[in-house]
């Protein structure tokens, strides 16, 4: 073999797609599929809210707001509209591959094995970090609770990680634990108890709007915008952080009942309901509380502050935090659940260790994946400060949702003829801002992440070429040494 065949057949192994064919059979699509077909449209919808909802506006907001100010209302419909575009690419591709994989997996029909694999990558971290992310929040609304109902707290020394006045976060790893056991009992019950804590959600928020806007002050939106638009978009960047997640129903490709009809649909109702909610209540909370009271040390607990300055009362920041005890941990259990389901993909493809594509016979979940993701998230959310976080989290997504919405684009150009439940509408447009849109929140970020997020695909590409170029089941048919 010459040198140039040698490089031509090097390059071509890290482009090498994966048939969509072949991709939704390993799936399992209809009969024979290693995962049970439970999950009706309801509870797919309410997988993405549950993974969404509550995560920027329990958590991020407080952070949010010194950014932007009342202006931050601006700042999540600017987010809403990136997530829109990148959501209409995640409805096609999740109608034409309903397979756990997400973003993954339409990357490996689309733009080859390395790119894929770097995809896998970016939602590794975006999955595990913003879930131990999570984690933290809910510690903080639980101390909050506590203190509002009894004047009691948990001592920082093991509610808090290093850098935030403590040693170890016990609660996070303690909701960490509770959405693992509920994991484990199996999909169906899973999305049973994560549909029960949605409504419990959107109730204690809809609470939240009805006595914010009993203190709605016109004077506190008058300066709207006092950091123009730069620091609208800057916030736009950080409360992008609210919107991962709304893709959580399309890692359940392969548990879903109809998923060619029934998750394009999920997520678009998703990411409506979470949109409308997110903007119904960072508008009470501004117009109830003036911006320059938002402090970004406490953002944790910031709607319970709100409700605290807005009657004078305890009784509603008792509601409003027991409220988020039990509903942020719907958020750790969703996605939770869908980064064991990538990592089942990934595995299924020989990129990881076969460990996490092994299947339960009983209840059909992946019992080790889920145990060894529960270890790492939360070793994770009781070291790592909240802060340190947010940002990284989203500059791994935003870079996902870009490679989901050129994916579109390329399956578009290549296979024309496949079946498609939903089609993007004003293609190749919506695709193209999709991108741009994306993009443009990225730069918002601080250099920091930006450093954070290239040592992170450095490290993931070594990993690639050092493990799962040579293990890759695609590379096994490819040279003839069969399927492992």
């Amino acid at each position: 073999m010459t040198a140039g065949t040698a490089r031509g057949s090097f390059a071509h192994s890290l482009l090498r797609t994966k048939p969509v064919e072949r991709i939704v059979a390993e799936g399992g699509e209809g009969e024979g599929g290693e995962l049970k077909r439970t999950l009706s449209l309801l509870q797919l919808t309410f997988l993405s809210v549950g993974a969404t909802l509550g995560t920027g506006i329990f958590v991020v907001l407080g952070e949010a707001v010194p950014l932007a100010g009342p202006a931050v209302v601006l700042s999540f419909v600017l987010a809403a509209v990136t997530a829109l575009f990148s959501a209409l690419s995640y409805a096609e591709l999740a109608g034409t591959i309903p397979v756990s994989g997400s973003s993954y997996s339409y990357a490996y029909a689309t733009l080859g094995e390395l790119v894929a694999w770097v995809c896998g990558w970016c939602l590794l971290l975006e999955y595990a970090v913003s879930v131990s992310a999570v984690a933290v929040g809910w510690g903080a609304y639980l101390n909050a609770f506590f203190d509002a109902a009894s004047g009691f707290t948990i001592p920082a020394v093991i509610s808090s990680p290093p850098g935030d006045g403590g040693i170890v976060n016990i609660p996070a790893v303690i909701v960490v634990l509770l959405a693992t056991l509920l994991l484990l009992r199996g999909a169906s019950e899973s999305a049973t108890a994560n549909t029960i804590m949605v409504f419990l959600k959107i109730g204690v928020l809809l609470f939240f709007c009805g006595v914010a806007f009993t203190a709605f002050r016109s004077q506190n939106l008058s300066a709207f915008a006092p950091m123009g638009w730069a620091g609208l978009s800057a916030a736009g960047s950080r409360v992008f952080f609210s919107y991962i997640g709304f893709d959580a129903a399309s890692t359940a490709g392969e548990e879903a009942r109809n998923p060619r009809r029934d998750l394009p649909l999920a997520i678009v109702f998703s990411l409506v309901i979470v949109t409308v909610i997110y903007v119904l209540v960072a508008l009470a909370a501004v117009a109830a509380m003036h911006w320059e009271r938002f402090d970004v040390s406490g953002a944790e607990a910031s709607l319970a502050r709100v409700l605290d300055a807005a009657t004078g009362q305890t009784w509603p920041a008792i509601i409003l935090s027991l409220g988020a005890v039990i509903a942020i941990a719907s958020v750790v259990l969703t996605v939770m659940y869908g980064q064991t389901r990538i990592l089942f993909a990934m595995s299924r493809d020989g990129l990881i260790p076969p460990v996490f594509k092994k299947v339960s016979p009983g209840r059909r979940v992946p019992v080790a994946n889920t145990v060894i993701v529960a270890l790492f998230i939360g070793i994770l959310a009781a070291v790592i400060p909240l802060g340190r976080l947010v940002d990284a989290t989203s500059i791994g997504t935003l870079f996902a949702f870009a490679l989901v919405s050129v994916g579109v684009i390329v399956l578009r150009r290549t296979r024309p003829e496949l079946p498609r439940s939903f089609r993007v509408p004003l293609f190749p447009l919506t695709p193209l801002l999709g991108v741009a849109f994306c993009v443009y929140l990225m730069i918002g970020l601080g250099g920091v992440t930006w450093t954070v997020f290239l040592l992170w695909i450095l490290v993931g590409l070594v990993a690639y070429f050092l493990y799962g170029r040579r293990r890759s089941r695609l590379a096994s048919a490819s040279s003839g040494r069969g399927l492992p």
